[in-house]
């Protein structure tokens, strides 16, 4: 047991003689000499970015490499703010250890592009870095200024922004961010269609006009066109015939536009008016919602139950193919079930209605 104890204390005395203060000092103390350069893209590149090219390379970065007094494993970020941000929420576009180079591809650079919230199909500035790291010991290279004109797969909007707005339940008048949104049938499509309330008139200026706006800025605006039922680049402020809630169709490749006012309500023999009448729902602007509380019978679709029906006849209907809750033009009849029922239509998201219908 003495031996063992012995041996023990040997072995630690070993440690202690290894770790000996000389050997501390004697390690090599890792310091920023040089900084990195960032060699490309050159300052004031431009970048058009594009879907069908997602996977492709949009940029090789490049740089000098950093010099830390010694030979160290350096690990280089390259990062993207937007210009002016001074790089107080950058986004890390690529990062390597010891290489002098990074591809970044379109999607890669689009996607950095839009969590910067840059606005999609606008040229927008930003600037690149290269940062060194090693250790705690951080270095930043020259800072080169790019622009970038982002894209997205989402539907097409546009925006409708108008002197009506507030008194009609939006936040602001003559605020594009704010105001009620077209959505076109699919990406790359031109059609826009959506739902949009006119308060009624009580003379103050401009509360029957409005304009279509391609972003949620005054940006790619369009106006009154020369002739009824079309659109310009520049022109008149549109102007709505009569107070209402109205289905706004535009296309912007016919440059042509269409206003219809619309009532909502419920029709179908599982309703209080059966086949032959609608039984019409109220508009409420803060909830920007249709809604009824209406006695329901047994009725099951496809043949019986209910639809949604707007000024009592055909030409714009909502049923439910799939029974999902999600409305589709012309679909499938709505099955009904006896009792009374809270049934609220909700066409506040273009191209994407719903409904619900609560038990009360």
């Amino acid at each position: 047991m003495k031996n063992i104890t012995k041996s023990i204390i040997a072995l630690f005395a070993v440690v202690a003689l290894s770790c000996s203060v000389e050997d501390v000092q004697d390690r090599p103390v890792i310091e920023g000499v040089d900084s990195p350069v960032l060699t490309a893209p050159t300052s004031g590149a431009s970048y058009v970015l594009s879907p069908a090219n997602a996977a492709a390379q949009a940029e090789r970065f490049t740089w000098k490499s950093a010099n830390y007094g010694g030979t160290v494993e350096v690990v280089y970020t390259v990062e993207i703010d937007k210009k002016g941000n001074a790089f107080k929420t950058p986004v890390v576009l690529a990062s390597r250890k010891s290489e002098n180079q990074a591809s970044v591809s379109v999607e890669t650079m689009n996607g950095a592009a839009l969590t910067l919230k840059s606005t999609p199909f606008a040229p927008s500035e930003f600037e690149i870095r290269v940062k060194s790291t090693v250790g705690t010991e951080v270095m930043l290279s020259n800072v080169v200024g790019i622009v970038i004109t982002p894209y997205t797969t989402e539907s097409p909007k546009l925006w409708v922004p108008g002197g009506y707005a507030k008194a009609s339940g939006y936040p602001n008048n003559w605020d594009p961010a704010t105001s009620p949104t077209l959505s076109a049938s699919g990406y790359g499509k031109v059609d826009f269609e959506g739902y949009v309330n006119f308060a009624a008139f009580t003379g103050a200026d401009q509360e029957d006009q409005f304009k279509f706006t391609s972003f949620p800025d005054w940006k790619g605006e369009y106006a009154a066109g020369a002739t009824a039922g079309t659109i310009a680049a520049t022109g008149a402020n549109f102007k709505i015939p009569a107070a209402g809630y109205y289905k706004i169709e535009v296309d912007t490749e016919k440059l042509t536009y269409k206003a219809t006012p619309l009532v909502w309500g419920i029709v179908g023999n599982g309703t209080p008016g059966g086949w032959a009448a609608d039984t019409k729902m109220t508009y409420n602007k803060v909830a920007k919602t249709w809604s009824i509380i209406a006695t329901l019978t047994t009725q099951s679709a496809p043949d019986n139950g209910m639809k949604f029906r707007a000024n009592n006849n055909w030409d714009y209907n909502f049923g439910d193919t799939g029974a999902d809750g999600t409305l589709d033009a012309g679909g499938t009849n709505i099955s009904t079930t006896a009792g009374t029922y809270l049934i609220t239509l909700d066409l506040s998201h273009p191209r994407a209605y719903t409904y619900t219908m609560v038990k009360q």
